[in-house]
């Protein structure tokens, strides 16, 4: 498996992997599929300036990876927020811990500090939501720093929405500035 950066030739097989999510499970809160150009349009805002990765075997995309401004005014630029999918027949192979491990180093590499997921999770897993995704962020290392009640409402039920923060830097008094729009994706073997 290579990782490697996004390209808008990807669109395609990312919104391939993502639509199920959207139609399928409330892992997002968005109810509508994008569009073909509307998923272009975000990979292109995105990987101008932050990490955006997928993982590939052969032709096919595994899964994808980005970091998004965490929030617009500049204080927060040490801050990103993570989101990783993985095609369903990729997940629990290592696809997506690959994925985070190179988004982390990609990150640190142009001087974020913190990382944050907005995580779905149902009071009671069902047939939409499991806690798969909090299990999973626990494992990368990121801890639990806030629950948002009902705060997400999808397929006829209400969810709760967490926050999650991994701290992957120093952080100092006279930070240097995030270099945004330089990442690069180191290209060793052994991501799985």
């Amino acid at each position: 498996m290579e990782i490697r950066p996004v390209t808008i030739e990807d669109a395609e097989q990312l919104l391939a992997i993502y639509a199920p999510y959207v139609r399928e499970t409330a892992i997002t809160f968005e109810y509508e599929v994008p569009t073909l150009g509307e998923f272009r349009e975000r990979i292109r805002t995105i990987s101008s300036i932050l990490p955006y990765l997928v993982a590939v075997e052969g032709e096919e995309i595994m899964g994808y990876a980005y970091a998004g401004k965490f929030k617009t005014r500049r204080a927060y630029d040490w801050s990103v927020e993570v989101t990783v999918y993985v095609r369903r027949a990729s997940r629990r192979t290592g696809v997506g811990s690959a994925l985070y491990r190179a988004l982390e180093a990609s990150l640190k590499g142009i001087g974020v500090l913190n990382m944050n997921a907005c995580i779905a999770l149902p009071k009671e897993e069902d047939r939409y939501l499991t806690r798969d995704s909090f299990y999973f962020h626990e494992k990368m290392g990121f801890s639990l720093v806030g629950t948002f009640h009902d705060s997400g409402y999808k397929f006829g039920t209400w969810y709760d929405m967490i926050w999650m923060e991994k701290s992957i830097g120093e952080h100092h008094t006279d930070q240097k500035d995030v270099r945004f729009g330089e990442w690069t994706v180191e290209r060793k073997g052994g991501f799985r």
